[in-house]
């Protein structure tokens, strides 16, 4: 049995990390903050800092501050993740330092720029997941090094693993005729890792991996700090499944804006193509938004009439969100 000393001693190796997915849509690319260590050799990461009992009245207090701090920016629509705690993710625990818990937070903003002395800056979030993008049709990296390599890594396995392995894949991935889930991308994300596509596989397992393997880890996706990745993929299925039911698409939208930039918002976020017309059809059906009576002339071309978030639409429905399907080839 153990003693009630002995736990404050065992807890005393953990601490409690507050970590950020900021995300934005700027020029019909969607955005991620990232920041860089002073040591420019480490990788970059989401702004983070460690929970602060004292000083911190809330988990969410606690992160606010260390945005502020680390971004300049002052935080609007925030909403926690998940809390993740994998073992050896952290460079300091491996040299003998206390094991983080990362609590994950998803905010949404209109990008501006940072004000801050750290080296924070806004990244295109298919940097991180180039498969996840879809807009122009099935990328590329899916048929000439993914499937081929999950195939593989399927095939080393035997007996009801192996099976498990080929269940996995099929459902995440959309192959043998099976739909690609937008919404499903830490289930890729976790795939990739534990097959050692991604380069924090072979990072946090400290072994040596084939050449193949690394060359594979070169294409499949910027690699972040610690556990990051893992909670960034959390973010963008979060944040692809809330469209659907919730307008918090206009979190990341301005003022004003033409129902093109809306459409190509949504896609930004989404990973592929809406229908213009079915698109057009539902913001109008639903109450989603409403015209100001003023036109743009910034749209190359005609001027496009302007709109705005009707905010009514969230008392009138209990779900208000953008539920078109997002069309993507099958694999």
């Amino acid at each position: 049995m153990k003693s009630a000393a002995a736990e404050p001693a065992r807890l005393s190796g953990i601490v409690i990390e507050l970590s950020a997915a900021i995300a934005a849509v700027t020029d019909e690319s969607p955005k991620i903050l990232m920041v860089r260590p002073p040591d420019t050799a480490a990788r970059a990461g989401l702004p983070c800092g460690p929970f602060d009992p004292t000083g911190h009245r809330t988990l969410e207090e606690g992160l606010r501050t260390w945005v502020n701090e680390q971004t300049g920016l002052a935080l609007g629509y925030v909403e926690q993740l998940y809390t993740f705690g994998n073992k050896f993710r952290d460079p300091q625990e491996r040299a003998g330092g206390p094991r983080p818990v990362s609590v994950g937070y998803l905010a949404l903003v209109r990008e501006t720029e940072v004000k801050s002395s750290a080296k924070a800056d806004w990244v295109d979030w298919y940097r991180h997941f180039p498969w996840e993008d879809w807009r122009k049709g099935a990328p590329a990296v899916l048929d000439s090094l993914i499937s081929p390599r999950l195939l593989a890594w399927r095939d080393e396995a035997r007996g009801p693993e192996r099976q498990r392995r080929r269940d996995r894949i099929v459902l995440a991935f959309g192959m043998e005729g099976a739909a690609w889930d937008n919404e499903r991308v830490l289930e890729r994300y976790e795939l990739l890792y534990e097959a050692g596509l991604v380069f924090e596989a072979s990072f946090d397992s400290g072994r040596k991996v084939e050449p193949g393997l690394v060359a594979a880890q070169m294409v499949t996706g910027a690699a972040l700090t610690k556990d990051h990745r893992r909670i960034l993929a959390t973010a963008l299925g979060r944040l692809r499944a809330k469209i659907k039911y919730r307008p918090v698409i206009f979190e990341v939208m301005p003022p004003t804006f033409t129902l093109f930039q809306l459409q190509r918002a949504i896609e930004a976020l989404a990973g592929g193509p809406l229908h213009k017309q079915n698109f057009r059809r539902l913001v109008a059906n639903e109450g989603l938004v409403e015209p100001t009576g003023h036109m743009s002339v910034q749209t190359g071309g005609r001027p496009a009439e302007l709109f705005r978030f009707r905010r009514e639409v969230v008392h009138e429905r209990p779900a208000p969100g953008v539920r078109l399907p997002v069309r993507v080839r099958k694999q």
